[in-house]
């Protein structure tokens, strides 16, 4: 499966007053595993940034004066993300500024949900850790991920500690209790091993059975991104 984490930095928090996007950044996954491309673009975003939003993202309209406009690099963007399954925090922001743009230009896409399935992290992340926080530094602290060289929000800065994440909420490592009996199978599989080339016999790789609980575990898990997908996903395939 072919999905892209992505994210977005912008000149205000309102899509209504014409607020516009200044950076996009995209890290690609194929089959859970990063590949290293990436797409990621300044844009000039003709009209002033908020003191509110500089004050986040660190980036003045100064330095966005010989970027390319959206409209410009549109067409290659669609091209990215055509097929894709769009991984963002917090989606009905981002996915509403880029819509906006998408509708300035007329590239032929008006909405992301026509070329995409997207699914929501923070939406996730409710579902998993109700009544926490769940901003992107909350859950790097909790699955351990280091942000600690994010000094600035910067959007492929941030869609690269996404991607960890989004991969360590959705591995299932934590939820299914695996390090532990890993150890001590590991130790069995190799005393069983040696045993058996000791005495000539063929090495028999031991077979260790899911409990009940991981079996559950592991359901819970998988209804979860299901239901952040809106039913997309592929093992619900008929």
């Amino acid at each position: 499966m072919r999905q892209v984490v992505l994210d977005t930095e912008t000149t205000g928090l309102e899509v209504e007053q014409q607020h516009r996007i200044i950076e996009i950044g995209c890290v690609e996954l194929l089959n859970r595993r990063l590949t290293g491309r990436i797409f990621h673009r300044y844009l000039n975003p003709e009209r002033d940034i908020d003191a509110g939003a500089q004050e986040v993202h660190g980036i003045t309209r100064e330095r966005l004066r010989a970027e390319p406009k959206f409209a410009e690099i549109a067409a290659e963007l669609v091209e990215f993300l055509s097929g894709a399954e769009l991984i963002i925090h917090n989606a009905p922001f981002d996915v509403a500024f880029l819509n906006a743009e998408l509708k300035r230009c007329a590239v032929g896409c008006a909405n992301l949900g026509e070329i995409c399935r997207i699914v929501d992290t923070l939406l996730l992340a409710r579902q998993m850790h109700p009544g926490q926080r769940n901003n992107l530094d909350a859950l790097c602290k909790r699955y351990s991920v280091d942000n600690t060289h994010r000094e600035y929000h910067g959007a492929l800065l941030d869609a690269r500690i996404l991607a960890e994440v989004y991969l360590a909420m959705t591995g299932g490592q934590a939820d299914l209790s695996l390090s532990a009996r890993s150890d001590s199978a590991t130790r069995a599989a190799g005393a069983d091993g040696s045993a058996a080339m000791r005495n000539g016999e063929p090495r028999r790789i031991p077979v260790i059975a899911a409990t009940e609980a991981e079996l559950a575990a592991h359901a819970h898990v998988l209804g979860l991104l299901d239901k952040a997908s809106g039913g997309r996903t592929v093992w619900n395939r008929p």
